[in-house]
């Protein structure tokens, strides 16, 4: 680390892009004619980014941003595949601050999480991040100091690959999906600290209940003495949040021109603070052709859930002359963002309704009840197990014999009493819909997995909270709190799965690695990602080969989870033994 002189030339800079913010980068400019894929490295080997203050006005709102050349978002960066980037960081805040480039391999010394792998960016210093390039695909890069990722510190990764592309394409737009909130996250935070569901202004109500709507009265009862609420899906929503694309809110109609005929790429990121969106284009297929950058079988879809910090590519074929909606919808349907694929700028996709917001059902809390005999009167007793295989397991939502490893105490409220495989299931808000929706079980590796060795042990990690308190944990324990590194010993095969014991989906992510998401019987086919979605009161296994020696983060993407607790390190060492 150097320190970095603040020459006249770049305070000045620095000063003129304050009122800039609204200037978008090229890429994110509405009306652009997107990137046409063409071979070669398309950016040099040295790119400079300056971390600076900022204004960010959206819907009429305008708040304090935290921005990378003064843009929201961030520049995008494009390289290719085998080369050697060095990539000059310079802060221009009063704080410290970082950058961790989402889903690329890099040494664990480059990876950019403060306390873990180097010590951060301090203000007026300057870093330099240098690494080969040794993937392709779409990522994204964001910072780990603080909670300045929720005030526009963002942008998208395009990596071309060293041979030919598999997927054919005439024209590629990316998509960087976000959510934006005038309060500050620590505001943000603070308020969840005092009351969980602050922010849920769709909870049930008694008028609903004379209507008919949502739960009947016992129902709702049932809930209540279980302190459960099926209306609490994200923590916070559209009743303080704007929601965007490439920086554009719906009025302000991002658009990316197409010429009908063509194949269209859309390299869509989730770069949300808090969001998972449901992403469809009404009267336009989606076929899925790579996902957290890695290529997959091509699947044809509608609509597909993209949790926060996930990618996925997608091909689309507009036949004719007129424009399509790209609609991102909240999971809650507590707001959406409406962009605009057209031939030409100008034109104006039509802006859908809010779809009816789910419930939560037993299966989230981890009570599959399919099967299970009714009681008296038709009442379930949920001192009995459901079927065979729950054999010895009680239903109640807090025995501590299903997680013996998790210490009890005022952070874990709930463990789910039979947790279920839910990777082939419709995520959630999306099981009732009548077009096609995509699982992750749908998702194969379009090329075979190069290590597909038997796991030599297995590792379970629950995912815990008490979501009054906005306590967030894995195993019952908060980073804070001391909780061990998760130790692998290098190039070890570890069959991994997490436990969601709560009643919120968690996009789990691992740094340095990708892992082979557990999906089939076929191991070679196993899609590779980087994060996972793990539904409410479910699991996912994913097989990891710990191939990358050193001091990884490991967490729920989140924000205010990880902030919360839910975040672990993890070490590969040649010995298996922590630092």
């Amino acid at each position: 680390m150097t320190s970095l002189a603040l020459d006249r030339r770049t305070l000045i800079r620095s000063a003129a892009a304050l009122p800039l913010a609204r200037a978008f980068p090229a890429w994110a400019q509405s009306g652009t004619a997107g990137l046409r894929p063409t071979p070669g490295v398309l950016s040099g080997d040295r790119i400079e980014l300056t971390v600076s203050e900022s204004h960010f006005t959206t819907g009429g709102r305008s708040a304090h941003a935290v921005t990378i050349n003064g843009t929201l978002p961030a520049p995008l960066i494009r390289l290719k595949e085998g080369q050697n980037v060095q990539l000059v960081v310079h802060n221009l805040l009063k704080e410290d601050t970082s950058i961790h480039w989402h889903g690329l391999i890099v040494p664990f010394h480059m990876d950019g999480v403060p306390g873990i792998s180097f010590p951060g960016i301090r203000p007026g210093e300057t870093f330099t991040y240098e690494f080969p390039i040794r993937q392709s695909g779409t990522y994204w890069y964001h910072s780990h100091s603080g909670m300045q990722e929720a005030m526009g510190h963002y942008g998208p990764i395009v990596i071309d690959p060293a041979g030919a592309d598999p997927v054919r394409a005439d024209r590629e737009h990316v998509i960087v999906l976000s959510d934006w909130s005038p309060v500050h996250p620590h505001k943000l935070m603070q308020r969840l600290k005092q009351m969980g569901g602050y922010y849920n202004m769709q909870k049930q109500t008694l008028a609903g209940l004379l209507k008919g709507r949502d739960q009947s009265l016992k129902d709702r009862m049932d809930w209540g003495r279980m302190r459960m609420d099926p209306t609490d899906i994200s923590d916070v929503t559209g009743s303080t949040y704007s929601y965007l694309v490439n920086g554009h809110g719906t009025a302000e109609n991002w658009i990316g021109l197409f010429a009908p005929g063509e194949r269209v790429r859309l390299r869509i990121v989730n770069a949300s603070a808090m969001t998972n969106f449901n992403l469809r284009l009404p009267g336009l297929a989606m076929t899925v052709v790579q996902c957290d950058g890695q290529h997959v079988q091509p699947v044809e879809t509608d609509e597909f859930q993209i949790a926060i910090a996930e990618t996925y590519d997608v091909i689309v074929e507009p036949a004719e002359a007129k424009p399509y909606g790209l609609i991102a919808e909240a999971i809650d349907r507590s707001g959406l963002v409406r962009a605009t694929l057209a031939p030409q700028v100008g034109m104006i996709a039509p802006v859908p309704p809010l779809r009816q917001r789910p419930l939560l059902t037993m299966k989230d809390m981890g009570m599959d009840m399919s099967g299970m005999d009714m009681g008296h009167n038709g009442v379930i007793d949920l001192s009995q197990p459901a079927n065979d295989g729950m054999a010895g397991h009680s239903m109640k939502m807090l025995d501590p014999s299903v997680a013996p490893q998790v210490p009890m105490g005022p952070g874990v409220a709930t463990l789910s009493p039979m947790p279920a495989d839910r990777t082939a299931d419709r995520p959630t808000g999306l099981e009732d819909f009548d077009h096609r929706v995509l699982t992750y079980a749908d998702l194969k590796a379009l090329e075979p997995n190069g290590d597909t060795r038997a796991p030599t042990r297995s590792l379970d990690i629950h995912l815990t909270a008490n979501m009054e308190r906005y306590m967030w944990s894995f195993d019952g324990v908060k980073l804070s709190d001391g909780a061990e590194p998760i130790a692998f010993r290098h190039m070890e095969r570890v069959r991994v799965t997490l436990i969601n014991d709560t009643m919120m989906p968690h996009p789990i992510h691992i740094h340095g690695h990708f892992f082979q998401l557990v999906t089939g019987e076929d191991a070679a086919a196993n899609p590779r990602k980087h994060t996972v979605n793990v539904l409410p009161g479910g699991k996912v296994s994913f097989d990891l080969t710990a191939d990358a020696i050193g001091d990884w983060a490991f967490h729920c993407h989140m924000l205010m989870h990880m902030h919360a607790g839910m975040m672990r390190v993890v070490t590969v060492r040649h010995d298996g033994g922590a630092a």
